[in-house]
């Protein structure tokens, strides 16, 4: 099985990988050569390992865009969060970890649970894109969503425009309480943000490899393990664990 997988890497000896650097939770700093480090990365060496070829990084600003180079071969695996859309181009394995999401609220807000936000004339911030967009996008029922292209910009649309609520991960919700006064997190979660390895579609073999190494790296604590190497526990769950 794992030379056919390798039939399927585009560039023989080579698995490049599309990495998100948006989620400073999977992405935590640079290597001195310029490579990404972090959970997401360590995956992607530990995959490129089993299999004995190198592994090469493609970075990119979004997961959006991470998604959109799946039409230009750009990538043999990609690392976010699997997404409906996303599916239509990214063939995603098991997840191996997963982040909670919810709502910040203005200190004075009537909203109490995530439940309350969604109700008529209500605004929210969001990130363009992110999995947590795409969830609000196909599940709220009454409120609308404001899009900023970066995490950076939905929170200024949130402070700027006096919206409702700003939608996002706990951890980066955590990370900007401090700078909006009287701001506070909505307890709860509308949902858990599931990260995983997807494959481009048509590539059987090398999917089934990944599934294969996602389903040893979550028994064997691999997952657990570079969460806590890279000082995200507590922020990131072990998928099925949450």
């Amino acid at each position: 099985m794992t030379q056919n997988a390798l039939s399927e890497l585009s560039v023989p000896g080579t698995l490049r990988a599309g990495i998100n650097l948006s989620n400073f939770l999977l992405v935590t700093g640079k290597s001195p050569n310029g490579d990404p480090e972090g959970v997401a990365p360590d995956m992607v060496a530990a995959l490129a390992k089993r299999l004995g070829v190198a592994a090469s990084y493609h970075t990119y600003a979004t997961p959006g865009e991470v998604a959109d180079a799946a039409a230009r071969d750009e990538w043999d695996i990609a690392l976010i969060a699997v997404e409906p859309k996303r599916a239509e181009v990214i063939a995603f394995c098991d997840p191996y970890c997963e982040i909670e999401a919810t709502y910040l609220v203005p200190g004075d807000s009537p909203f109490q649970a995530v439940e309350d936000v969604d109700a008529p004339g209500v605004r929210i911030a969001v990130m363009e894109r992110a999995a947590y967009d795409l969830y609000l996008t196909r599940n709220l029922k009454h409120a609308e969503l404001v899009r900023g292209q970066s995490m950076a910009a939905a929170v200024e649309l949130f402070a700027n425009e006096k919206l409702d609520a700003l939608a996002g991960l706990v951890p980066a919700l955590k990370e900007n309480v401090g700078n909006l006064p009287s701001a506070r997190i909505l307890p709860g979660r509308y949902t858990a943000v599931q990260q995983c390895i997807g494959t481009r579609h048509g590539r059987p073999a090398l999917n089934a490899e990944v599934r294969a190494f996602t389903a040893e790296a979550l028994q064997s604590g691999l997952v657990g393990r570079l969460i806590e190497k890279h000082g995200v526990t507590g922020k990131l769950q072990v998928a099925g664990r949450s």
